[in-house]
């Protein structure tokens, strides 16, 4: 019973204790004592972050579409038999590799007699010249009548044109002759191929194989009307730059520059044919692949930026908290602008001496006291 009793009495001591505990003593000047209001809240440690002030680079973003420069069907000018195929399916070849081999026996026959024809034409040549001289001196003479003087020189001119006939048909033998190699005529990738070893093919016969150029590459894109100004702007003042980022990467790896750009809208979806051209020297970029080509037009001066990390959505639009007076939490609502990276343009709402809560956002609202965090302790946590 007597320990039940001091038990009780512990507890009031206790009660009393606490709600004394609302009010702590404090000396003032004189020397007496009066009673102060104890902290109501702790001060929750904050990471933040100052706003970071840069140059940012402004972009315009669209889907795009791989193009070759130049897309060739390899065909045969000459018929012949496929005698060999030096560079195999899908190979990249450089400008002047060979790739088919036609045999050439027909029409290295063919210029041998196109050549001996005009050899004998030669010879013809000559005994007309010859002929024609001798008459010229004898029908001052008498000797030779004017109707056979007339006749020889119609023989050594008629000579004279069946041997410029025979030149050009040994030119168009020299030439039947190098068809029969089929070389690129440019550096690109070969596709499959559409004729075997043995194969007779000539010019009827259809295309051979294909040869892709890869570098350097075409990207399409169709930016809107609206985007448009911008565009014509930055083209006015200098070269524009484009940046190619492929499917499944997280930036950009390809740079190249804006050389085209149609004259016309279209009407049916009021956007504008426009292409770039890549360096591909990889050949990672091939013709109908998709990917996005980002066009820099200009640099924005002194832009406030904040991390990505730090912002939050709410009903009235996107806020920032920031340590305002006495270091206590307000919330900023912000109007947005281009991103960099992790870090996002505020265009309105915060100022450059701002420090942004970029930690325990969940665990601090407006108005609550916080205790911010320097740079230091925030990057070993």
């Amino acid at each position: 019973m007597r320990m039940l009793k001091t038990t009780l009495v512990s507890l009031v001591a206790l009660g009393a204790f606490l709600l004394a505990g609302a009010y702590v003593t404090r000396m003032k000047p004189d020397g007496a004592t009066a009673a102060a209001p104890a902290v109501a809240m702790m001060a929750m440690p904050v990471p933040v972050t100052p706003v970071v002030k840069k140059t940012l680079p402004i972009y315009l973003d669209y889907p795009a579409r791989i193009e070759s420069i130049r897309n060739i069907a390899l065909q045969a000018r000459v018929s012949g038999y496929i005698d060999a195929q030096p560079a195999v399916d899908g190979a990249d070849v450089k400008a002047g590799d060979l790739l088919y081999k036609i045999d050439p026996r027909d029409l290295q026959a063919a210029l041998d007699q196109a050549n001996a024809q005009a050899q004998r034409d030669a010879a013809s040549l000559e005994y007309a010249r010859v002929n024609f001289n001798r008459g010229e001196e004898l029908v001052k003479s008498g000797f030779v009548a004017k109707d056979a003087y007339d006749q020889r020189a119609s023989a050594m001119h008629q000579a004279e044109a069946a041997l410029a006939l025979d030149h050009a048909s040994i030119r168009a033998a020299e030439l039947n002759l190098g068809y029969t190699e089929i070389r690129a005529p440019f550096a690109g990738r070969l596709g499959r191929n559409q004729a075997a070893k043995g194969a007779l093919v000539g010019p009827a016969s259809g295309a051979l194989n294909t040869l892709v150029e890869l570098d350097p590459i075409y990207v399409s894109f169709n930016p809107s009307e609206s985007d448009l100004a911008e565009i014509q702007q930055a083209r006015a003042a200098g070269k524009v730059e484009a940046e190619i980022t492929a499917s499944g990467e997280g930036r950009p790896r390809y740079k190249g520059e804006l050389t085209f750009l149609d004259n016309v809208v279209d009407r049916t979806t009021g956007t504008i044919a426009a292409r770039a051209t890549v360096s591909n020297s990889d050949f990672a970029l091939l013709p109908g692949q998709y990917v996005r080509v980002r066009l820099h037009i200009r640099d924005q001066p002194d832009a406030l930026m904040a991390p990505q990390a730090a912002l939050g959505s709410s009903q009235m639009g996107k806020y920032l908290y920031v340590v305002g007076a006495s270091d206590k939490v307000e919330m900023r609502l912000v109007t947005l602008g281009p991103q960099d990276g992790e870090l996002v343009s505020v265009v309105k709402g915060l100022s450059e001496g701002d420090r942004i809560i970029v930690g325990n956002l969940q665990k601090v609202g407006p108005g609550a006291p916080v205790q911010p965090l320097p740079a230091k302790e925030r990057s070993g946590s």
